[in-house]
């Protein structure tokens, strides 16, 4: 075992743009809105295949069968087996976002056959006018939001907020949202689930229909009195350790994240399980058994349970593990 990097999973999206390249150094298709960058996926829709070292080639499914608890940790493997539990992307939000929920496990496992989608997004960069739909206006009850859905009428039916770049959203499936103006990127960590119930699409026409919505489902799912959690970068405790800056964003059921500044060298503790880390800006290296992997902002290094590892120089990064 060593530190995996995986090849990236493009997404082509409506809402897309090409900030990818601009702001995370990626080579993405030309001509292309690319609105996602799967990092870390195990999912029937795009799946990561090491791109580094003597396990170049493999997929992570294949990784998971032959490796089990040397890869994830004993305790996820005992308790998610083969299923990856989580799947790590970039959105580059160009464009509104659809207004969408998504299901707690619970519903999802029994009507879709896969996991529930908790999800956090972590603002990297927004411009001044961003704006977001986070969960329905005060006292919106079932009834009206159907109404007011039936006669296509959204006014005053969401809660809106202002987001700036260092800002944490922790959404819970049931929570309602999108993006409404500006655009955002975003470094999202959410359970291994593809599964969105489409709510509103602003009207916009793909092919010469409009896309499908699914308020059925939707209505069965949403939480109609609650919003999600949100941090502010200047809001929030810093551990602060010789040349870090720790920053703990979440810890729930599904997943933990920290955001770690490292100014110098950093050895970071030694995990039970595998830990995911995402570069969102500087540059350095992680070093491993007298080995060094460079790292730049847009990588993305899966780290097997176990493993001892230092960083090396001026680094952004987003931790997440279980």
């Amino acid at each position: 075992m060593y530190p995996l990097k995986f090849k990236k999973v493009f997404k082509e999206k409506i809402w897309g743009g090409n900030k990818f390249k601009t702001l995370l150094n990626m080579e993405i298709p030309k001509n292309k809105n690319i609105g996602e960058s799967w990092e870390i996926t195990c999912h029937k829709n795009g799946m990561s295949v090491v791109e580094n070292g003597e396990l170049s080639g493999k997929t992570l499914e294949e990784l998971i069968y032959s490796y089990k608890d040397k890869l994830l940790g004993e305790e996820i493997y005992k308790k998610y087996g083969n299923k990856f539990p989580l799947l790590i992307k970039y959105l580059d939000v160009n464009d509104r976002l659809s207004v969408q929920v998504h299901p707690s496990d619970e519903y999802a496992l029994r009507v879709e056959g896969e996991f529930g989608k908790s999800e956090s997004w972590y603002i990297i960069d927004a411009s001044e006018d961003a704006k977001l739909i986070m969960g329905l206006a005060s006292g919106m009850s079932k009834e009206k939001f159907l109404e007011k859905v039936k006669n296509n009428n959204f006014d005053d039916l969401f809660n809106i907020i202002s987001v700036k770049k260092g800002d944490f959203i922790y959404v819970e499936p049931g929570v309602v949202h999108a993006s409404l103006e500006g655009s955002v990127v975003i470094c999202e960590t959410q359970q291994n689930s593809d599964t969105t119930y489409r709510i509103y699409d602003f009207d916009r026409i793909v092919d010469g229909e409009k896309r499908e919505l699914h308020i059925d489902k939707a209505v069965e799912v949403i939480e109609f009195n609650k919003n999600p959690f949100i941090s502010r970068e200047n809001e929030r405790k810093i551990i602060q350790n010789q040349n870090t800056k720790i920053q703990n964003l979440t810890r729930n059921e599904y997943f933990n994240i920290d955001k770690i500044n490292v100014s110098g060298i950093y050895k970071d503790t030694t995990y039970k399980n595998f830990v995911i880390l995402s570069i969102l800006d500087g540059e350095g290296k992680i070093i491993f058994n007298n080995n060094k992997y460079k790292l730049e902002k847009g990588d993305t290094y899966f780290i097997p349970a176990n493993l001892e590892v230092e960083f090396e120089g001026e680094l952004e990064i987003l931790k997440s593990f279980l």
